[in-house]
């Protein structure tokens, strides 16, 4: 009996890393889906949230749902990658992982005014009341904390894990270039140059570089990537 126990237990931690190891692209994947469909630019007011949610409800709809796939999933594949970061490379990966994980879990914030737009188009509520009540919530302290926690953690926190797993060799160096340079390119394509199909295009180079990473976990701390 303790013979047969012992097997499924080394039998099943591989499944269980393989398993994770396959969570961990799927958040920023959504999130990069996410970007390329919302209705509306990050650039715009509340007025024009408003006014995009509630003449685009289906896209606003399949933001939620990607939202909320992303807000499972992020926290627990930045986890898995960056303790294989903070392994290598403490410093760095540790650094990375805890701003990465801080800004994920921040997610919220953000995404809690396309929960309100969609819901007050939905009942029949002015465009010009919803603004109102968006500006309202957005000015809310833990709003206005946990978006810019999210913003700066988020981005600061990805290139940090970016240098890290390539320093110490657990991705390829062209997996954590992508990695590096992809939140960067994302701030640039949101706010500075909006166009959401780039946009979109730079959180699928996070999807990539999160993906470069994930065999490491089920390596788990042996070996490295090459």
């Amino acid at each position: 009996m303790t013979a047969t126990t012992a097997a499924a237990t080394r039998a099943t931690v591989p499944l269980n890393r393989a398993a994770l190891a396959l969570l961990v692209p799927v958040g920023p994947l959504a999130v990069a889906v996410l970007r390329a469909v919302l209705p509306y630019s990050t650039t715009d007011g509340s007025a024009e949230l408003a006014a995009k949610a509630s003449a685009h409800q289906g896209a606003q709809g399949a933001v939620l749902w990607l939202g909320l796939i992303a807000l499972l999933t992020l926290v627990p594949g930045t986890i898995a990658i960056g303790l294989q970061a903070a392994r290598r490379s403490p410093r760095l990966g540790t650094a990375g992982l805890v701003l990465a994980v801080a800004g994920f879990s921040s997610l919220y914030a953000v995404g809690i005014s396309d929960h309100v737009a969609l819901s007050a188009a939905r009942s029949g509520l002015a465009s010009a009341d919803t603004a109102r009540l968006l500006d309202d919530l957005q000015g809310l302290p833990p709003v206005a904390v946990g978006s810019v926690l999210f913003v700066a953690g988020h981005i600061l926190g990805v290139v940090l894990l970016g240098i890290a797993l390539w320093r110490s060799r657990v991705v390829p160096a062209w997996a954590g270039v992508a990695l590096v340079a992809s939140q960067p390119l994302h701030a640039v394509f949101a706010v500075a140059l909006p166009n959401a199909t780039l946009d979109g295009l730079a959180w699928g180079l996070t999807a990539v570089g999160f993906a470069a990473a994930a065999p490491a976990v089920v390596r788990g701390t042996d070996g490295s990537a090459r």
